[in-house]
């Protein structure tokens, strides 16, 4: 095995020991957090709809009435099965809930995200190269303002914007009536679903339908990948081998793109990892605005109805997925580059 490809088996060893700690942690968090609010969980989200019989059989079902400590080990064992529990209001499993709603979420996640690199990466690149400028200071304004705007007033305001503009273009829920319930769910991902149904038009409806959500979050998420892109080509083009390849009279463009630009990707992989959390949390408001029918609305709804172990469940599963976002964003930047690993 050479020295390369050794390292990096040892960076990736070391950083899968780190996730175990950090997983323990954050479910620990989630776990007592939602254990010191006020309150019975279940005559909360029931209360008054059962007898005093009926809630004492439901909180010995969930475990409710034996010591805390007890309550603690199961819920760790439960999450290393991958069992985040039924819910208090209407015995669902948080599990189906994922299944059935995760893939709504995951859409808006991934068109958000590649809404931001197409705004901010050649917005950021164009900033870096025309440092100082009035470009420049328009591009950063856009950026800041992009990112620090409330992501429920954004989408109102697409949704005024487009409807004035665009008459009959949807402005909310996944898709069309007719879609959802025409195409069967076999990804349980509605864009894929329709794909694999070979419908053209319920493809297009579908697609339409992700747009203005899609826009909303990636706004959002752009002004961040924008100042980092933007810093770091300005870095970039400071750098010995950008003067080098200059003097061999390159292009100042092919300056920018080959050299510059490219060495400005490598922090961006990053940012993007560490952006998730933030995603998520804005896909809860993004969905809510739009009627996204994802699991950012399921948790709204739950956190509504006080029922503590849908809440518990869901806030477990993403805590696990930023964990699991973050392993990955370390492991490929190690492939980029190659000076993380040391």
């Amino acid at each position: 095995m050479s020295s390369s490809s050794g390292s990096l088996a040892r960076y990736i060893a070391v950083r899968l020991l780190l996730v175990i700690p950090m997983i323990w942690v954050l479910l620990t968090i989630v776990f007592f957090l939602l254990r010191v609010a006020p309150g019975d969980p279940v005559s909360a989200a029931v209360g008054g709809k059962l007898s005093e019989e009926a809630l004492d059989t439901r909180r010995a079902a969930l475990g409710l009435d034996r010591p805390l400590i007890v309550q603690y080990l199961d819920y760790l064992g439960d999450v290393v099965r991958l069992d985040f529990g039924a819910t208090i209001s209407d015995n669902r499993p948080v599990l189906d809930i994922i299944r059935d709603q995760g893939g709504a979420t995951l859409t808006l996640t991934i068109g958000a995200f590649l809404f931001a690199l197409l705004i901010g990466l050649p917005l950021g690149r164009l900033a870096g190269r025309r440092r100082d400028t009035a470009l420049d200071a328009g591009i950063r304004v856009f950026g800041v303002v992009s990112y620090a705007a409330p992501i429920f007033w954004v989408g109102i305001m697409l949704v005024i914007l487009v409807v004035k503009l665009f008459p009959g273009w949807p402005t909310y829920d996944i898709a069309s009536v007719t879609t959802k319930f025409t195409t069967e769910p076999r990804t349980h991902i509605l864009l894929v679903d329709t794909i694999l149904a070979g419908d053209g038009a319920a493809v297009q409806d579908v697609l339409k339908h992700h747009v203005l959500p899609c826009f909303a979050l990636g706004l959002l998420l752009s002004g961040v990948i924008i100042r980092l892109v933007r810093v770091n080509v300005i870095q970039a083009m400071q750098g010995d081998y950008v003067e080098a390849a200059r003097a061999r009279g390159i292009p100042e463009r092919q300056v920018v793109r080959r050299h510059a630009f490219r060495n400005a990707l490598v922090p961006v992989i990053t940012v993007i990892g560490l952006q998730v959390a933030l995603t998520l949390s804005g896909a809860i408001l993004t969905e809510r605005t739009f009627n996204w029918p994802g699991l950012g609305t399921e948790l709204v709804q739950y956190v509504t109805a006080r029922d503590y172990v849908a809440v518990q469940g869901l806030v477990t599963f993403f805590a696990l997925v930023v964990v699991i976002v973050s392993l990955l964003v370390d492991v490929l930047n190690a492939l980029v580059d190659p000076r993380v690993r040391y």
